[in-house]
C-alpha cells in the first residue's frame, strides 16, 4: 500500500514497509546495541588488578558477555563482565574473566596477544567509526596497542608502532597462572586510559557530562590441549589447522568481526560522582536514526560486490526516497554515486541530517 506525504516541504512516494522486512538480509547487524552509564570516581583510583577502592564498589557491573554473533550462538561458557569509571584525566574500566585455566606466553609488547587468550577494548571517542583505539591484554598484563584511521573493512592498516602513552594496567590472577594441574577462578584485569594520549599525536576529546562515546569489549578464548605441561591451541584432527577461537563480547557485534564499529556499545559521561544518584541514558537522535542510513551503506556494498559496481540509485537497492521508521518517522534519502565513491545523506522529519560515504565515514550535517 503506497500513499503521498509530505516531507520537508516537498511530496514524496512513500511505501509503508514494516521494519522486518526492510532489514531483510542485514538484522544481525540491526539489533540494538548495549549501553552504560560512566559515573566519576570519588576517590584516587589505584591500578593494582583490584577493585579495592570505595569507587569500584559503589559502579555498577555490566551485562555478562555474549557471544559476537548475539543470539545466533550459545552463551559463552565462562563469564565476563566490566565496570567503568572516570575522572578529569583518565578513563578507568576493570574487567572480571571467569577461566579453570589461566594461561598465556606472550610477554613483550605488542606481540599479537589475540593469538592467546585476551581481553580487549576497543574506542571511537567521536563515533564516525574512523580514527580508533584497541587495546589488548593477557592474564600476564602484555599489552598490544594500536590505532585504526579506518576499519580494515574500508581498507585501513592497523598502525602498531603507535603507542599509548600513560596507559597503566595491572592483572591479578585468582589461580595459578601456566599450571595445567589445577583448576583457576579468575583473572581481573584493572586499566587508566588518559584522555589525552586518545590520539593520533593530534587533538583529543575530552568527555563532559552528557557525553557519548562508542565503546566495546571482547574476550578471545581459545580451545587448548596440554603438551609436556604446556598449553597449546586445539587443533583439528583432521585437518591439522587450528580450531577457531571464541569471541565474548560486551555488545553483539551481529558479525564476526570487532571492527564494525558502528556495532559497538554506547557509553554516556555523567559528571556525578558514582553512587550519588541514579542517571538515565539518553540515546543522542543520531543514534535513532543511525542504523536507517548503515543498510543504505550495507546495501551499496554488497550491490558492488555482487555486481563490480555501486548503485546509481536508491531503487536498484529496492530502496524509496522516502520511508517510515520502527518509530513511525518518515526520513527522506538522498545519494551521489560518482564511480568508486558515494555519499547517502539522511534527512529526519525535524531536520537532522546525516551522512555516510563508501568508507564508512559516519557524521552529522550542520
Amino acid at each position: 500500500m503506497s500513499r503521498f506525504v509530505f516531507f520537508s516541504g516537498f511530496l514524496f512516494l512513500s511505501l509503508f514497509t514494516f521494519s522486518q522486512k526492510l532489514w531483510t538480509g542485514y538484522e544481525h547487524l540491526m539489533t540494538p546495541v548495549r549501553n552504560y552509564v560512566i559515573y566519576q570516581a570519588i576517590s584516587e583510583i589505584n591500578i593494582d588488578g583490584k577493585p579495592d577502592e570505595i569507587s569500584w564498589q559503589k559502579a555498577e557491573w555490566s551485562e555478562y558477555f555474549q557471544d559476537i554473533e548475539g543470539d545466533l550462538k550459545p552463551e559463552p561458557l565462562y563469564k565476563t563482565r566490566v565496570k567503568m569509571l572516570w575522572d578529569n584525566k583518565n578513563l578507568y574500566i576493570f574487567a572480571e574473566l571467569e577461566e579453570p585455566h589461566i594461561w598465556t606466553y606472550y610477554s613483550v609488547r605488542d606481540q599479537i596477544v589475540f593469538h592467546e587468550n585476551d581481553f580487549e577494548i576497543f574506542i571511537d571517542p567521536t563515533r564516525n567509526t574512523h580514527n580508533y583505539f584497541e587495546f589488548e591484554i593477557n592474564a600476564q598484563n602484555t599489552l598490544f596497542d594500536l590505532y585504526m584511521k579506518k576499519p580494515y573493512r574500508n581498507g585501513g592498516e592497523a598502525m602498531i608502532t603507535w603507542n599509548m602513552r600513560g596507559f597503566k594496567s595491572a592483572v591479578f590472577v585468582d589461580g595459578t597462572l601456566n599450571n595445567p594441574d589445577d583448576i583457576d577462578k579468575k583473572w581481573t584485569v584493572e586499566i587508566a586510559i588518559p584522555f589525552k594520549s586518545l590520539t593520533d599525536y593530534k587533538e583529543y576529546v575530552m568527555p563532559k557530562d552528557g557525553s557519548h562515546w562508542k565503546i566495546n569489549f571482547s574476550r578471545v578464548q581459545w580451545q587448548t590441549d596440554v603438551f609436556y605441561g604446556r598449553y597449546k591451541r586445539k587443533k583439528d584432527s583432521k585437518t591439522n589447522k587450528l580450531l577457531p577461537e571464541n569471541n565474548w563480547v560486551w555488545s553483539a557485534q551481529g558479525v564476526v568481526n570487532m571492527h564494525f564499529p558502528e556495532r559497538w556499545g554506547l557509553v554516556q559521561f555523567a559528571s556525578s560522582p558514582v553512587g550519588e544518584s541514579t542517571v538515565s541514558f539518553l540515546l543522542p537522535d543520531e543514534e535513532k536514526f543511525a542504523k536507517y542510513l548503515w543498510f543504505v551503506y550495507y546495501k551499496q556494498q554488497s550491490h558492488r560486490k555482487r555486481t563490480g559496481n555501486y548503485a546509481q540509485t536508491l531503487s536498484e537497492l529496492d530502496l524509496y526516497q522516502s520511508t517510515k521508521t520502527e518509530g513511525g518517522k518518515y526520513i527522506l534519502y538522498s545519494m551521489n554515486v560518482d564511480g568508486h565513491v558515494f555519499t547517502i545523506t539522511l534527512q529526519t522529519e525535524r531536520g537532522l541530517k546525516l551522512q555516510i560515504n563508501q568508507d564508512g565515514f559516519f557524521e552529522v550535517l550542520k
